[in-house]
């Protein structure tokens, strides 16, 4: 039987948990995802993971916060004057906010304090930090 490798379309179910086993994903309720690995869609360690399975095999695997989404950054972490955000935003604390770089990239900025003169904004990934665990079947290759 043939064994995923760099290049291959796949397609995958994955379930990802938290250190604390909190599901914060899972393709199990819906169809499999479909990527070419080696293709940057996915975080690294997750294709990684991968690579070498046959169709039909699970495995679990653990993926560091480097090869996930990061390291949590503080410099990712900004105060601003409310008066620097559109006046029609109605802020609260847990919300998402999205903005438009010059070079075109979108960031999102998730609103983790406020009051009446400033807005703090987070820009890390909301798993930055974490490390990851994923349940993964290779469906098929392609």
């Amino acid at each position: 039987m043939s064994q995923a490798k760099l290049g291959d379309t796949v397609r995958v179910h994955y379930t990802g948990k938290l250190n604390d086993g909190s599901v914060f994903d899972t393709s199990f309720d819906g169809e499999p995802i479909e990527y070419k690995i080696g293709e940057g869609r996915l975080i690294a360690g997750f294709e990684q993971a991968v690579i070498g399975m046959e169709p039909g095999e699970t495995k679990i695997a653990v993926i560091s916060a480097d090869d996930a989404y990061g390291q949590y950054r503080e410099e990712m972490v900004i105060e601003v004057e409310r008066n620097q955000l559109p006046s029609h935003l109605k802020l609260e604390i847990g919300q998402t906010l999205q903005s438009v770089q010059q070079d075109g990239q979108l960031i999102r900025f998730l609103v983790t304090d406020l009051n009446e003169e400033t807005v703090t904004l987070d820009a890390n990934h909301p798993l930055a930090g974490e490390v990851l665990t994923f349940d993964i079947q290779l469906v098929e290759i392609v």
